[in-house]
């Protein structure tokens, strides 16, 4: 079982830490720090989207496609805000392949059951939009 530490490090800077694995992410604010760092909004988008392809990856593991090369790009809006809230979350999934219909109804499926995803306010819109590999040749 890991254990997750966030230590202060001043001039609104942190430091995550997992152990007992030792694996460490910077964090800052986007306002009022250097902007340097993930901030606490981007490692949200980041835990949706990983959450989303790894759900996806399960699918994929089970029934042998091949989800390699796969990538994900986060966009969050409303953070401009005088008081930040999160209003959308797009995620778009860059496929390099093509699915059949079944498969990709099934990956999509399983992205949507991201336990991440549930675990966001009804009032953060989440927008998943999946490229495959035949699209962009279309």
């Amino acid at each position: 079982m890991s254990t997750l530490k966030i230590m202060y490090d001043g001039d609104q800077h942190a430091t995550a830490l997992q152990e007992p694995h030792h694996n460490i992410v910077a964090i800052d604010c986007p306002y009022t720090g250097k902007g340097d760092e993930f901030s606490p909004a981007s490692l949200l988008g980041i835990s949706l989207g990983s959450c989303m392809l790894l759900s996806m990856g399960a699918i994929a593991q089970r029934d042998h496609l091949d989800l390699r090369g796969t990538v994900v790009n986060i966009q969050l809006t409303g953070m401009d805000k005088t008081f930040p809230h999160v209003d959308t979350i797009t995620v778009t999934f860059d496929i390099p392949r093509n699915f059949l219909p079944t498969d990709r109804e099934k990956l999509e499926r399983a992205a949507g059951l991201c336990p991440i995803m549930a675990s966001l306010s009804t009032e953060t819109t989440i927008t998943a939009i999946y490229n495959y590999a035949d699209a962009k040749a279309a």
